[in-house]
């Protein structure tokens, strides 16, 4: 039986939260690497969204998401939370302020 959009799109959102939660302390995962594993490789903004739309009771290493080129989330009020969590797990920045990506980015879960 086919799934209706709305059960598509919660399935879309529960996969993005299940590969996040997976993602170990002081490593860091891309959108689009989140948007492959999950099936869907050109749907890297809508794992932002899903992020995003994720009850806040759910504990999600949100943080721990950032764009391909090591820069944290856009939303500048989430920022500066982001990275104080990213660097008590170990995580580094470079002189520009992104992460040394080939120190904590993860390849595989």
């Amino acid at each position: 039986m086919k799934k209706t959009p709305d059960e598509a799109v919660a399935n879309f959102f529960e996969q993005v939260c299940q590969v996040v939660e997976q993602v170990p302390y002081g490593c860091v995962i891309t959108y689009g690497q989140i948007a492959m594993w999950v099936g869907h490789p050109r749907h890297a903004r809508q794992v932002g969204y899903a992020l995003h739309a994720t009850p806040k009771n759910r504990k999600l290493p949100w943080h721990r998401v950032v764009n391909r080129l090591g820069e944290l989330s856009p939303r500048h009020d989430f920022t500066a939370r982001q990275r104080e969590l990213l660097k008590k797990e170990g995580v580094t920045f470079n002189r520009n302020g992104r992460i040394n990506m080939k120190e904590h980015l993860i390849m595989t879960l």
